[in-house]
């Protein structure tokens, strides 16, 4: 139970991280992506979360739009939840 302030304090800062990417697009699509997802991330999600968003804005829109692969590094279940949200959104 006293994980959970730190873990919302993280999931705020990773939503705002989401909503302003400083590409339109990006902002668009992991805004929404964080505001549907973000509060069942749980920590070790958030870490691969975090990863992702430290990609570059043109690397994460490429792998959305299906037009570069994911590399292995870059792989994670979230970034999977994130190619299967694109095709509902």
């Amino acid at each position: 139970m006293g994980e959970a302030p730190e873990l919302e304090t993280r999931r705020k800062r990773l939503l705002y991280r989401s909503v302003y990417r400083g590409n339109k697009e990006n902002d668009i699509l992991l805004g929404q992506f964080a505001r549907a997802h973000i509060a069942e991330l749980d920590s070790a999600e958030l870490d691969q979360y975090e990863r992702l968003l430290a990609a570059s804005d043109n690397d994460i829109f490429d792998w959305v739009a299906g037009k570069a692969e994911v590399p292995p590094e870059s792989d994670s279940p979230v970034l999977r939840k994130l190619l299967a949200f694109r095709v509902r959104f």
